[in-house]
């Protein structure tokens, strides 16, 4: 990872643009990124009036950066209506998410598209099509942000939504991510009933390398922020990590009984680096969306 650290959400909660009061309830909940969905949650009638209630959100949102929103794919109509809204609207969200994508080409042209609007958010792409996986290293250069959409990849794929399936798409992300610094978040979890499946994804996909988690629902936030927030003795301990081989002249130094070396401190850097950005970004003090 090259530059400054890049401020990544911890937690995304999917809200459909089915309701004014709806997405507006959502902001009480306690998520990084608050996302107003246009693709899958509407129908294909309901996109007019969606679209709509979008830019009504986006007018009554204090915290616009902490807001994103799912488009349509770009290559359909619904896209191109829902970039018109987008650059249109007087307020912007922070984030925008694509959906369906192929390429890095889809990720430039938006971002093209939505500059000649005086529009400049984040894009984040929801890896959900098979040329996404196999061309992840480009997208993930030209994105801010991957997200995992497991439900249409494993549908391509026909298969189940298991671990085990989507592990390959999983370590490639997670890869590239790291390469060029780019956010890294897991797909939601469709087996609600199950709150122990929650944790363990959330923490296996931690252990990868992922640095987020989506929901559609809002009970599943305290277990996503609470294993993907930075945590007070993580901090503590990288910031002592950096000192102890900054006191070895960056050479090999002994840490509470541990030896550690240059590559320690560049994973303690690298963790101060992005938990001090989410601090600045999405800390309490940040407030709601």
């Amino acid at each position: 990872m090259t530059g400054a650290a890049r401020a990544i959400p911890r937690s995304i909660l999917y809200t459909p643009a089915l309701s004014l009061e709806q997405v507006v309830k959502a902001w009480s909940y306690d998520a990084d990124v608050h996302l107003i969905d246009l693709e899958d949650s509407v129908p294909p009638a309901g996109k007019p009036a969606a679209r709509t209630v979008c830019r009504a959100a986006l007018e009554k949102t204090p915290r616009p950066g902490r807001v994103a929103v799912r488009m349509n794919e770009l290559g359909s109509l619904a896209g191109v209506h829902d970039v018109l809204m987008l650059t249109d609207s007087p307020v912007r969200p922070g984030i925008v998410m694509m959906t369906m994508v192929t390429s890095a080409d889809e990720v430039d042209l938006l971002r093209r598209m939505l500059a000649s609007g005086g529009a400049f958010p984040e894009i984040y792409v929801t890896v959900e099509t098979v040329e996404a996986v196999t061309r992840i290293d480009s997208i993930a250069r030209s994105a801010d942000g991957l997200v995992l959409g497991s439900a249409d990849l494993a549908a391509t794929l026909g298969v189940d939504i298991s671990w085990e399936a989507m592990l390959a798409a999983r370590q490639a992300m997670a890869m590239s991510c790291a390469r060029y610094g780019t956010a890294c978040v897991d797909t939601a979890n469709f087996r609600l009933a199950e709150p122990a499946v929650l944790a363990e994804e959330t923490t296996r996909a931690r252990a990868l390398g992922f640095h987020g988690k989506a929901t559609v629902h809002p009970g599943e936030l305290d277990v996503i922020n609470r294993l993907l927030r930075p945590r007070p003795d993580e901090l503590g301990l990288a910031r002592r990590v950096v000192e102890a081989v900054a006191a070895a002249d960056g050479g090999i130094a002994v840490l509470e009984g541990n030896m550690v070396g240059p590559p320690f401190a560049r994973l303690a850097r690298t963790t101060v680096a992005r938990e001090d950005a989410w601090t600045s970004r999405f800390g309490r003090e940040g407030g709601t969306a």
